[in-house]
């Protein structure tokens, strides 16, 4: 498995190289600047992700429930110590295809760093063949961390895929009893048309546009009760075309932000993003009720 994300690195680094080259020579100078730029930091986020990739390949171990203390002359062990209403929701970190929670090593500090007490992420084996099992594989790690935290609703933070698989979780699988929130970081929500080479992976088919699971995510979903905020730029080269990233569903409650400068990889990464990440996930419930929204961009 270790192999796995050096095996795809050069497919990806030719992207990263050839589309921004080619595309730089169409567009006015400070486009084809920020592309360039964007395409750099891509360039130093995939060298430092190779780097910290094996730190993050086996699953984590979650923190044990605080418990009350033990009352004097009390019987049996003692009960969890439930945090509901005393501390922000469980924050769960879903990874992109052949990518493991390594990814998410900043934007977790980050969280940690503003007061989330409970913040976790989800590894799925990169030899999952379908993103249904991945969702379903979700929904039992979602039901074991509401009972050991004592939370009855959660938020998810996907990226890539993970964002496809949450999305899938909430909509198809009634994870919206479970999920207050869930944020995506260039996800292709109506599919994306890049690499063609690395779709002979069953799960890489069921993000092409005209796939079975994209066309179940554009069915109704009436009196879906969780919040979609999807992160999405102009510069991200997976993401084909750009605006895939963006959740236009009318029966879903969903905001789309969009951030400049910043390419596929980097999404999790981004101080800006983490920031626009915190804000999103310290207001949900606020807005509850409301329709379709555009959210403001992220510079």
């Amino acid at each position: 498995m270790q192999a796995l994300p050096f095996l795809s690195a050069p497919l990806l680094l030719a992207r990263l190289l050839a589309v921004p080259l080619r595309c730089a020579r169409l567009l006015p100078p400070r486009a084809s600047s920020l592309l360039l730029r964007s395409t750099v930091t891509e360039l130093a986020v995939l060298a430092g992700h190779l780097l910290l990739y094996p730190t993050g390949i086996s699953q984590e171990r979650p923190l044990p429930p605080a418990v009350e203390a033990p009352r004097p002359g009390a019987a049996g062990p003692p009960s969890p110590l439930p945090t509901e209403g005393r501390s922000r929701p469980p924050v769960l970190l879903l990874h992109g295809f052949i990518d493991n929670r390594s990814v998410f090593v900043l934007l977790r500090r980050s969280l940690l760093r503003h007061g989330w007490r409970h913040v976790e992420a989800l590894n799925y084996s990169p030899l999952t063949c379908d993103l249904r099992k991945a969702a379903e594989l979700l929904g039992r790690h979602v039901e074991e961390v509401c009972r050991r935290t004592g939370h009855r609703r959660l938020d998810l933070v996907g990226h890539s895929l993970g964002g496809l698989i949450a999305r899938y979780y909430v909509q198809r699988l009634g994870g919206d009893a479970r999920v207050r929130t869930v944020v995506t970081l260039g996800t292709p929500h109506s599919g994306t048309r890049v690499a063609p080479l690395m779709s002979a992976h069953p799960i890489v088919r069921q993000m092409r546009p005209d796939s079975e699971v994209i066309a179940e995510l554009s069915l109704p979903a009436p009196n879906c009760r969780t919040q979609f905020v999807a992160f999405w730029s102009e510069e991200d080269q997976v993401m084909v075309p750009a605006r895939t990233a963006r959740i236009d569903h009318p029966d879903l409650i969903t905001y789309n932000v969009h951030v400049a400068g910043v390419g596929h990889l980097a999404l999790p990464v981004n101080g800006a993003v983490a920031a626009g990440i915190r804000e999103a996930l310290a207001a949900a419930g606020a807005t509850a009720g409301e329709g379709p929204a555009e959210a403001a961009s992220v510079a």
